[in-house]
């Protein structure tokens, strides 16, 4: 459901963190005052948030990481549950000494984040779940139950072939065929057990009779075009998280991180530093 790595490049700022049975890679960025988390979604790793971050490392300490079965991380087999991940990413943060920050999780990411902020709402300022899922209808359940069985079966050509479309807009994949193809070699790349046991965690995992519990500011956005993380559900999240804010973001489809991080970025900075500013005004 979510786009591939789009770079395996190692990086200067890359490290690796061991704890919990599991080696983690993951990037710190940005010379900024407040720290920021983002997670990335299933299939892919810190890299899809390589261009919202280069827009924001002037305002914000961004820690991105690969999550366990992903990237550079440790492949981990078997079962994946849900508060697994959350317990790698409060690891992580408590290493980079990241005490209290804001949290931005995108798919797979934004579930990690609902539930983080349900079990864990003392660690966050703000709250931003960006083309993620809640309250899925029957069908939509089903439509995911039948991703699930064809990758369970081994069937991952398919799978793939048919998210391109979901993820990025034809007019997107026409102008930069090079970073689709790349997209594509990455999936391969992925190890297929570890992939369907994330995606499993994506499909049949749902908060959404309990999101009214959340409790720390939040903003939603996905696109407008967005299939699996459909304006639908992002109005059901609205309605349901108090005090939330919501952005449906035209023309776009799922992988709002790869198509528009220019748009994304903005979004972040405007909804994650508004306190801040409002402070700068009334000091003046």
């Amino acid at each position: 459901m979510d786009a591939a790595r789009t770079s395996t490049t190692q990086t200067p700022g890359d490290r690796t963190f061991s704890g919990r049975g599991v080696v983690l890679n993951y990037r710190l960025q940005g010379e900024g005052s407040r720290s920021l988390v983002c997670i990335h979604g299933v299939g892919s790793s810190l890299e899809a948030w390589e261009g919202v971050a280069a827009k924001l490392d002037g305002t914000f300490r961004i820690l991105t990481l690969d999550l366990r079965g992903h990237g550079r991380s440790s492949m981990v087999k078997g079962r994946y549950e849900i508060d697994d991940f959350v317990g790698d990413v409060l690891a992580l943060a408590d290493h980079a000494g990241f005490d209290k920050f804001d949290l931005a999780g995108f798919s797979l990411g934004g579930l990690i984040a609902q539930r983080l902020a349900l079990t864990h709402a003392p660690r966050l300022r703000k709250l931003v779940l960006l083309a993620t899922v809640a309250g899925r209808t029957p069908e939509e359940r089903e439509l995911v139950a039948a991703r699930l069985a064809a990758l369970q079966a081994g069937d991952r050509g398919s799978h793939y072939d048919a998210s391109v479309s979901r993820w990025l807009t034809e007019g997107f994949q026409q102008r930069h065929p090079e970073l689709v193809a790349r997209m594509r070699q990455r999936n391969a790349e992925n190890d297929p057990d570890c992939y369907a046991s994330a995606y499993r965690v994506l499909a049949q995992t749902d908060f959404g009779g309990l999101i009214d519990q959340i409790n720390v500011p939040t903003l939603i956005a996905t696109g407008e075009e967005d299939q699996g993380s459909n304006p639908r559900m992002a109005h059901f999240m609205h309605q349901r998280i108090p005090g939330s804010q919501l952005e449906i973001l035209p023309g776009l489809r799922h992988s709002i991180l790869i198509e528009a991080p220019d748009l994304v970025a903005t979004l972040l900075r405007r909804f994650l530093a508004e306190d801040d500013e409002m402070r700068e005004e009334a000091g003046r």
